[in-house]
């Protein structure tokens, strides 16, 4: 069979093999290895009109295919305990592994064409968003993993119950005057003030301050905004400890600032 070919069309010994075996519609895994030796060897001579680098790979499989010819063409005796080896089955393993690798780099290739067509915006932040930084992470609010809402939930239940210990069995009894409501922006007014005022102070000590459940309950949930907004900091230096409230900011928020 009469076959053309471009000699700078293929890479190596086992990009030739392959374009041998696809000219010529053959099984891969069942290779005429008499015609396809027949095939390489005469491009082989015609590559010898060519300064190529790499020639000593191509002779090394002409060896390796003519080995393989002459193992095919000898009578094989095999006995009763041995496997009759096919010599084709490390060239199609090899063939195999070098398709495999060939069509992996086209699929790359093919990614590197598509994304080189990508055009991306140039970013157009406002500086306000890039400068931007939060006051306080999430980090140092919670330092070092001690400080969980249910430990300063058990402090504030404990001043609850003593809220309960404090009423007069007696006066009790009496008419109830109504106090002026709590007013949650207020308190949280008064608890940055105090901060900014003291900068360190005892999270027990603020909730007893309290005068009745409800500023006791404002107070608390006051103290937790002020974490969420990254302005004061929990500590606790050893377990079963008081918890120390560091007031992380200089200023102090108005109250327009509070939804």
């Amino acid at each position: 069979m009469d076959l053309s070919f471009k000699l700078e069309a293929f890479e190596g010994p086992l990009d030739l093999l392959l374009q041998l075996i696809d000219k010529n519609k053959v099984n891969i895994y069942d290779i005429p290895i008499a015609m396809i030796t027949d095939q390489y060897m005469q491009v082989l001579e015609e590559l010898k009109q060519y300064p190529i680098d790499n020639m000593s790979e191509f002779l090394v499989m002409a060896a390796t295919l003519l080995r393989i010819k002459s193992q095919m063409l000898l009578p094989v005796e095999v006995e009763e305990t041995e496997e009759n080896t096919d010599p084709r089955a490390e060239l199609v393993e090899r063939l195999l592994e070098y398709k495999m690798y060939k069509y992996a780099s086209y699929e790359l290739k093919d990614r590197q064409i598509d994304a080189a067509k990508h055009l991306y915006r140039k970013e157009q932040l406002p500086k306000e968003v890039v400068n931007f930084k939060e006051e306080v992470s999430a980090e140092q609010v919670i330092e070092e993993g001690n400080v969980t809402l249910l430990k300063l939930n058990t402090i504030f239940n404990e001043v609850m119950k003593r809220q309960d210990n404090r009423i007069d069995p007696i006066r009790s009894k009496f008419g109830k005057i109504e106090k002026e409501e709590i007013n949650f922006k207020e308190k949280i007014l008064d608890i940055q003030r105090f901060g900014l005022s003291h900068r360190k102070f005892s999270f027990r000590k603020l909730l007893e301050k309290a005068m009745d459940k409800v500023e006791l309950i404002v107070t608390f949930l006051g103290i937790l905004e002020l974490i969420h907004m990254g302005r004061v900091c929990i500590h606790q230096k050893k377990l079963f400890d008081d918890f120390e409230v560091e007031y992380l900011a200089t200023d102090v928020v108005p109250i327009e600032a509070f939804v």
